[in-house]
């Protein structure tokens, strides 16, 4: 199971006090992805570009295509740019691929035939594994869920990551999510103003 397939499922875990956003999530597991081409050897980090390297030795089929997404070309692609590249509408890729492999299910809340409905992890040995990961405050794990608002109440400061290029790239993903709520915030601004325009004095 990879880094960005485990981020996904405790997303998805009814435990958050409050729901992920989709784009947060997103661009936390593009740099997921990238944490795991770097661990296979597929990446090297060189300040903020990333560097390809061999194929990924790994059995998923979303860090194979990530993989084949990365610019192989000199002076190769910088860290924040490829979180909004490769996290654009990630989390829907992992939803379809994590509800082919039976990770995920649907469910209506309600009553009523016709209710919502919700995504939920099925209580598989991958989600048992993701869910031990979590709490055992795996640091990398820790740390992704952290920049998307899962933080268990956990004390802020440093998540005990001990490699520099995976610091460099959970550090990018944290400022990739608060560009994108500064965004959120701007555009909820604009609109209030553009509703009072239209409402009149």
């Amino acid at each position: 199971m990879s880094t960005a397939k485990d981020l996904f499922i405790i997303a998805m875990d009814p435990g958050p006090e409050r729901s992920v956003g989709q784009g947060d999530l997103s661009l936390a597991l593009a740099g997921a992805e990238l944490i795991d081409l770097v661990g296979t050897g597929a990446v090297t980090v060189d300040g903020d570009r990333i560097v390809p390297g061999g194929p990924p030795a790994a059995d998923d089929r979303l860090l194979d295509e990530a993989a084949g997404r990365l610019t192989r070309q000199s002076p190769y692609e910088r860290i924040e740019d490829w979180l909004w590249r490769r996290g654009e509408d990630l989390s829907s890729a992992y939803r379809a691929a994590l509800e082919e492999d039976g990770e995920l299910t649907r469910k209506r809340s309600g009553l009523s035939p016709f209710g919502r409905e919700r995504v939920e992890a099925v209580d598989t040995p991958a989600r048992r594994r993701a869910v031990d990961r979590r709490e055992s405050g795996e640091p990398v794990l820790a740390a992704l869920a952290s920049a998307v608002g899962i933080d268990d109440g956990r004390p802020d400061g440093d998540p005990g990551l001990d490699d520099e290029a995976v610091t460099t790239v959970v550090a990018a993903v944290h400022d990739a999510v608060m560009e994108l709520e500064a965004v959120r915030q701007r555009r909820t601004i604009e609109n209030a103003a553009f509703a009072n325009v239209w409402r009149g004095p």
